[in-house]
């Protein structure tokens, strides 16, 4: 028998309450590691998506990191000033600029990301791994389906 209407209304905010102070206070640990590197959320998230995924076209880095272009140009400057990644020009192409992490670059992230990645795993050590897939598959799944609303 389906829940009635009010119930299933309160269950979902009480669901947008939970989803929302979980996220703040991952967020909350994940930020205060990458400020102690030195690092903006948004410049971390960058290197961390050109040292995973290698070479990638500048206006692909928003889409992918789900910030806007003038954040990413913002940063990318930033970034590169620090000497962590460098633009470099499409050979085929003189409309594309890739993004491409340096050598200091991978070196620092040689570096720091092991800690960084422990932390978030211990920050989620409150799930077994079984549980861990079951809510990347949900939380997939709402949303793909807020995508929709």
């Amino acid at each position: 028998m389906p829940n009635p209407p009010d119930q299933d209304q309160a269950v979902t905010l009480k669901l947008f309450v939970v989803l929302s102070k979980a996220y703040k206070t991952i967020m909350d640990h994940a930020v205060k590691d990458m400020k102690q590197h030195g690092m903006s959320p948004s410049e971390f998230t960058i290197l961390e998506l050109l040292y995973n995924k290698g070479r990638i076209p500048l206006q692909q880095i928003g889409e992918k990191i789900l910030v806007t272009s003038g954040s990413v140009t913002y940063n990318i400057d930033k970034l590169e000033n620090k000497g962590l990644l460098k633009r470099v020009p499409c050979e085929e192409d003189r409309r594309v600029i890739y993004a491409e992490i340096t050598a200091a670059g991978n070196e620092l992230f040689d570096r720091i990301f092991p800690e960084h990645s422990a932390l978030i795993h211990s920050v989620m050590d409150a799930l077994s791994t079984e549980e861990k897939r079951q809510a990347a598959e949900l939380l997939k799944k709402l949303g793909k389906g807020a995508e929709k609303g």
